[in-house]
């Protein structure tokens, strides 16, 4: 163990921590010397997503310390950036263990640098945050949550006044400042209570009346108000506020999966409380089976992401993908308001350089304008605010199981999503159709697109640098072919330049830096490589696509597709 690692365990153990830390820290000295490297071996880093890891003791865990030194930092900067103006922010968290004594612990903090707090009852939705902070006009906000992650995790997502989570300058700028934080001693920690306003039920009224008016068919929805709805939150937020939202839209036959209704931080029916998993669907599933049910939907944790379950052309139960998710919400959202005539020549959607390029294809032929922004809904909305006042949003979404509808909301959200693609289910069953039908409907019409995509995992200290070997090599020495197919185009987001690898042409490319490749072979597949800011994982995607003539060719068709993806794999040696 490095000197430096030892002086930060032993600052730790003489430090004003509190004795249940100091005796856990020793306990790891005599018992597991290398899980207590790990915990110390660097400071936690806000990354895209804010602050997201192990709970546990250390400077690389989440904790009550590293929570607050890091609402410390983000305090110091409101009071920098509002000098002389009155700062509120509001506080959230989800199910997770310990999210309540992490939201509290980040609302005293707040307080005790004379800011403002609205604070959450108790749990609810991220994207009711979000709402939040644009309906009581605060500076910023806080959610503690570790999304979809296992139970061992938790986070801090940071927000600012838009709505949406930071953006430059504002994330290096907190970045900066809780760098800037080296002891305890620099925190705030208590004596504001009298500024910290416990919320609830009157922001849930405004969040769910917002909803309503996203509708697009009311009257689809009252002829078809018994579609046989099943929910399950998978122990989340989502129980607080889905069943209101649909029962608000008009829906009367909703079941809730009774076995992961409870919110409960150890997620104890599933691995993995990410409604993207199969088997944490399982359940959902079965019961959807068995009730011969009309959809089935499935949130996660803090209810900011949206898994779908329909029967496809062959009456057996599937899990939608996070793009087919997409493609459906976006072909609704554009085709229903022009149907309705209330579209607009200035609509707009957005989508991420990681999504399904079907999505721009959609928007091509409905005549709508698509932005392809970085992956990470700070991003659209970013360019949601840029638009504000000249274009008319509508949609965004990404492939990652994630939708926002509407400019009320500047984050994903699972819970107007759900009353969505159940009002596109009861348009479908006026028709006599499913959401599978319309997917295969779609594919004729615009295309055959399918998507893959594949996360690996390098552990522990080394974890970061082989990734980051990985990419450079990429950068380096760029595949000539894959699976047979010339790439004809790199396009590389960190050094923001596109090159055309056969005739050497280059382009700048107009989005802020991130570390992304991607790599387009000639017949238009696309494969993207692309880090995580928060894990030492690194994601790879895939889009492959082909014409698909009829509904009785969707079966080859697929496979072919499937195949093909199999082929990148194995050629690029990520299996």
């Amino acid at each position: 163990m490095s000197q430096a690692i030892d002086q930060k365990i032993a600052s730790w153990l003489t430090g004003n921590f509190d004795a249940a830390t100091k005796e856990e820290i020793r306990s790891l000295q005599a018992n597991h010397p290398d899980l207590l490297e790990d915990a110390f071996y660097r400071n936690l880093e806000f990354g895209t997503g804010g602050l997201r890891g192990l709970m546990g003791v250390g400077t690389n865990r989440v904790n009550k310390y590293t929570i607050g030194m890091a609402t410390q930092g983000f305090s110091n900067y409101l009071l920098k950036t509002y000098p002389n103006a009155s700062i509120s922010v509001v506080v959230g968290h989800d199910s997770r263990n310990n999210s309540r004594f992490f939201a509290e612990t980040t609302a005293q903090v707040f307080a005790a640098n004379g800011i403002k707090v609205y604070l959450f009852e108790a749990l609810r939705p991220t994207p009711e945050l979000s709402f939040a902070i644009r309906t009581l006009q605060c500076k910023a906000g806080v959610v503690c949550t570790a999304s979809h992650n296992p139970k061992e995790y938790n986070g801090y997502k940071a927000y600012w006044n838009d709505g949406g989570q930071l953006v430059p300058p504002h994330d290096k700028n907190v970045i900066t400042e809780v760098e800037a934080i080296q002891s305890l001693e620099e925190v705030k920690w208590n004596g504001g209570d009298a500024l910290i306003e416990i919320i609830g039920a009157s922001m849930d009224d405004a969040y769910i009346q917002m909803l309503q008016s996203l509708s697009v068919y009311p009257e689809v929805i009252a002829a078809q108000s018994d579609l046989k709805i099943v929910y399950t939150p998978i122990h989340g937020t989502g129980i607080t506020l889905v069943p209101k939202v649909l029962e608000a839209y008009g829906f009367k036959n909703v079941h809730i999966v009774e076995e992961q209704a409870t919110p409960d931080g150890n997620f104890p029916t599933v691995a993995y409380p990410n409604p993207e998993e199969s088997e944490t669907m399982s359940i959902g599933l079965a019961k959807a089976k068995a009730m011969d049910a009309d959809i089935l939907l499935g949130t996660d944790p803090d209810a900011d992401r949206v898994g779908v379950g329909v029967k496809n052309h062959k009456g057996e139960w599937v899990l939608m993908n996070g793009n087919q998710t997409a493609v459906l919400a976006f072909a609704y959202m554009m085709e229903a308001r022009r149907a309705k005539g209330i579209a607009a020549p200035n609509d707009m959607v957005v989508t991420t350089i990681v999504t399904t390029e079907m999505i721009n294809q959609v928007a091509k032929i409905n005549e709508v304008n698509c932005y392809n922004v970085l992956t990470g809904f700070k991003w659209i909305a970013e360019l949601v605010k840029e638009k504000e006042g000249k274009e008319n949003y509508i949609i965004g979404g990404e492939e990652s199981f994630g939708l926002m509808i509407g400019d009320q909301i500047r984050d994903k959200d699972a819970v107007s999503a759900v009353a969505l693609l159940c009002e596109m289910a009861a348009v479908e069953k006026s028709k006599g159709k499913t959401l599978f039908d319309k997917m295969i409907e779609l594919y004729i019409q615009y295309g055959f697109y399918y998507e893959n995509l594949i996360s690996i995992t390098k552990k522990g200290m080394n974890g970061q640098q082989e990734i980051k070997d990985m990419m450079d090599g990429y950068r380096q020495s760029p595949p000539v072919t894959i699976d047979g197919e010339a790439v004809v185009t790199l396009l590389d987001y960190e050094l923001q330049v596109g090159r055309n690898l056969q005739t050497g042409e280059s382009w700048k490319l107009n989005l802020p830096k991130s570390n992304v490749l991607q790599f387009i072979t000639a017949k238009g597949s696309k494969i993207s490589a692309r880090p995580s800011g928060t894990e030492p994982k690194i994601k790879f995607y895939f889009s492959v696509n082909t014409e698909l003539k009829d509904k009785a060719s969707f079966d080859s068709k697929y496979q072919m597709l499937q195949d093909k993806i199999n082929g990148i794999i194995k050629d690029m040696q990520l299996n």
